[in-house]
């Protein structure tokens, strides 16, 4: 099997067709280990409140008004159990191509990005490990970048809170003014070109970056941050998990529903 395989996997009413203005195609990152989690399972398939982690992250993107493709990086091995356990377990509108992980997230986002279709002008990278991402957040990172055209790429992102130390071999050696600090999340939302372009010249240069945008910023393109709520935690942990069930519970709580929305009913 090659390294992408398009397919529609399931189409829903989950959103109207008429409702998608879709030049987005998001590229959902699912091909990590999970080392640091500690589970043989991997942190992408492990259950929370009765699906998958990933299965959640894809059911927000696909909600998305803006996306109209998804591309769902895993590793080779792992692809029929992402396709048996992760999609074949929710409904989605938009079409889903599988892409192979490399060695690194670096070159997993690569191997998505090389699968995007050549007619979406944007795409936003997202991590399957953020399963509290919304819609509304994925929307506002992309009418950022679309609506600026001096803007090649917008994150999602919060303001830090806590006090910042900068340290040394334990020694604190300066606390910087914490209002110019943001944490990192995703989606992170760029110009389809300019993202390829910068990831192709990382390659070249052997350079390694912990997200995106710091590709975009080597290359000396404009990447602002869009403030998304704190809860859009990553699960990287043990301890993470127990902190997206309690936020995943009170959301399904208030708004009401349950997770019969995964066979087509109401929906986040």
């Amino acid at each position: 099997m090659s390294g992408a395989e398009s397919g529609t996997l399931a189409r829903p009413e989950a959103v109207a067709e008429s409702a998608r203005v879709a030049d987005t195609c998001a590229v959902v990152v699912a091909g990590g280990l999970g080392l640091r989690f500690g589970d043989p399972k991997g942190k992408q398939y492990v259950d929370l409140c009765g699906l998958p982690i990933a299965s959640w992250a894809i059911l927000a993107i696909d909600r998305a008004p803006s996306v109209g493709h998804i591309v769902v990086v895993c590793s080779p091995e792992r692809e029929e159990e992402m396709r048996r356990d992760v999609l074949g377990s929710i409904s989605l509108t938009c079409e889903v191509t599988i892409a192979h992980a490399g060695a690194t997230r670096q070159d997993s986002v690569r191997s998505g990005l090389a699968a995007v279709p050549r007619e979406y002008p944007i795409v936003a990278i997202h991590d399957a490990a953020r399963p509290l991402v919304t819609s509304e957040t994925v929307e506002a990172a992309v009418a950022r970048v679309r609506g600026d055209e001096t803007v090649v790429g917008a994150i999602c992102a919060a303001r830090m809170t806590d006090t910042i130390k900068l340290v040394e071999d334990s020694t604190i050696v300066a606390t910087p003014e914490r209002g110019f600090y943001w944490s990192a999340q995703t989606p992170q939302v760029f110009r389809t070109l300019d993202i390829v372009r910068a990831h192709a010249l990382a390659s070249r240069d052997a350079v390694v970056a912990t997200d995106d945008a710091s590709l975009i910023e080597r290359t000396g393109g404009r990447v602002v941050c869009v403030e998304s709520p704190r809860d859009n935690i990553k699960v990287t942990m043990p301890e993470d998990l127990a902190v997206a069930r309690a936020l995943m519970e009170h959301r399904l709580i208030e708004e009401g529903c349950g997770t019969d929305f995964a066979q087509g009913g109401d929906s986040l």
